[in-house]
């Protein structure tokens, strides 16, 4: 006996399994050290984890067992077509366990997302760790410990029952869980949009018309600059006549694709997970956590920095980056600069006159304002706290959403929202202070959405939407009342 606590079973009736042919139990993982990864899937910390979890999975693929248990914070991850969308969206390739109620979670004691607990080979809990651990330390303690279980005898891995074939969520279309939509202009003055096209690690720009002009990126994941340049994960961006900037998630890096001739350099970000920004330094050695959008502002990039719950700046003449917003704590709370209190921004609107920036807190279900002239000042519209939310009308206090991901303006004083986990499209009504549902219902039948990640619009009838997990970009007239499929 090396552990002090047996580990709770996981085999229960009602719980679902991705990525196994059945449930498995402790008796299947016997001989084996097991990681059981608590996590959740809106949460940005867990997916920092991840990357960790299959070197591990990689260096010991016959002695570790990573079991991932899903533990729902929002309503809508209680879903699990949902998770089964986000397990194939994100490469997540070990067993998964889906736990919508949080039996496991409180038979564990767990406290926080994420969090690791170590099993030993004959069924013994002998460590936890909260939050993202040191991806060098963790594999050097695993290695030690592998050598030390095998040392005393007490390693006899079996094959687990792996499913092989995946999940359903594979699309052969143009767009694969595209992620934000931009206006992007075209050289002869058209009108066209860029689209991150997330799940192929590439960036599209199309004309008004939907039909494909470029496409940026090989197709694999990677961080490699140049004209055959990789991009891992790209969520959000920002266009102008000369380049496309953009926010390259999980390399944790801004890029920059000159327009002229498709080269791509990276601008900050040095490809691995940074801590939390604060005064300037040069961006080409700034360590980046997820940027997932961006907006321009008079050769300035401002940049949502979700994985330290921050809102930063580059500077493209100086090519200095530094935090405007936010302290690096996980929370909500208003006030000037790293005063304030983020969760987790996603997604970015500069008001019409370039005073303020809006943004979708995602993890407070929140859209929240930052005044950009004089001392940052950040302010929210609608949201309470961590795990205040739903999907209530009314007044901007009374409004509730749930993990926002996408903002756009509609005219000078109305915001549309993609309300990603309520899959729909809020409006805010900054004039009147309300919060309203868009009508989604055209041509006489309703168009769901699965987690809209993008938004943008062309006036004030027009929206353009990134339905993430349907692979497509949906066309809303305001006007007509039609609702239709504008890119597949």
């Amino acid at each position: 006996m090396f552990g002090i606590t047996r580990a709770p079973d996981f085999d229960r009736a009602g719980l679902d399994w991705l990525n196994v042919i059945r449930p498995l139990s402790l008796s299947d993982l016997k001989g084996r050290l097991v990681i059981l990864d608590f996590w959740t899937f809106c949460c940005i910390n867990c997916f920092h984890v991840l990357p960790t979890l299959k070197r591990i999975e990689e260096g010991f693929p016959n002695d570790v067992a990573v079991i991932g248990v899903h533990s729902p914070k929002f309503d809508h991850e209680r879903d699990l077509d949902a998770l089964a969308a986000a397990v194939e969206r994100y490469g997540v390739t070990h067993p998964v366990v889906h736990d919508p109620h949080m039996v496991l979670w409180d038979e564990y004691c767990i406290r926080a997302w994420p969090t690791l607990v170590l099993i030993s080979p004959d069924g013994w809990i002998i460590g936890q760790i909260a939050g993202e651990p040191n991806p060098d330390m963790l594999l050097q303690g695993v290695g030690d410990m592998v050598r030390q279980f095998w040392e005393r005898g007490e390693m006899g891995p079996a094959a687990l029952p792996r499913d092989t074939a995946g999940t359903t969520f594979k699309t052969n279309g143009r767009l694969r869980f595209p992620g934000k939509i931009k206006p992007c202009p075209l050289g002869d003055g058209r009108k066209g949009w860029a689209i991150a096209d997330t799940g192929h690690n590439q960036i599209v720009v199309v004309d008004d018309d939907g039909a494909e002009l470029h496409r940026y990126g090989t197709g694999t994941a990677g961080f490699e600059d140049g004209a055959g340049a990789t991009f891992n994960g790209p969520e959000g961006l920002a266009c102008e006549a000369a380049a496309i900037y953009v926010a390259d998630t999980r390399n944790h890096a801004i890029r920059r694709i000159d327009r002229s001739g498709g080269q791509v350099t990276t601008l900050a970000g040095i490809g691995v997970r940074g801590t939390a920004l604060s005064l300037a330094e040069p961006g080409g050695g700034t360590a980046l956590a997820s940027p997932w959008d961006l907006e321009l502002m008079n050769g300035q990039l401002l940049f949502a920095n979700a994985g330290t719950h921050q809102i930063g700046v580059l500077d493209l003449d100086t090519g200095m980056v530094r935090a405007l917003a936010g302290g690096g704590g996980e929370a909500i709370v208003d006030g000037c600069g790293e005063h304030a209190m983020l969760a987790q921004p996603s997604g970015l609107a500069l008001s019409p006159d370039g005073t303020v920036l809006y943004f979708a807190d995602s993890e407070t279900s929140a859209v929240r304002r930052l005044a950009l002239e004089g001392t940052p000042l950040v302010e929210t519209i609608v949201g309470a706290g961590l795990f205040d939310f739903g999907h209530d009308n009314g007044t901007l206090a009374e409004a509730r959403l749930q993990h926002p991901l996408g903002l756009t303006w509609l005219d000078g004083k109305r915001l549309v929202v993609a309300d990603s986990y309520n899959g729909t499209l809020r409006l805010i009504d900054l004039g009147q202070e309300t919060v309203s549902d868009l009508d989604l219902c055209g041509e006489g039948a309703c168009e769901p959405l699965s987690e809209p990640a993008g938004i943008a619009s062309d006036g004030a009838f027009r929206l353009l939407v990134s339905d993430t997990n349907n692979h497509r970009i949906v066309e809303v007239r305001l006007d007509t009342g039609t609702v239709t499929t504008w890119l597949r």
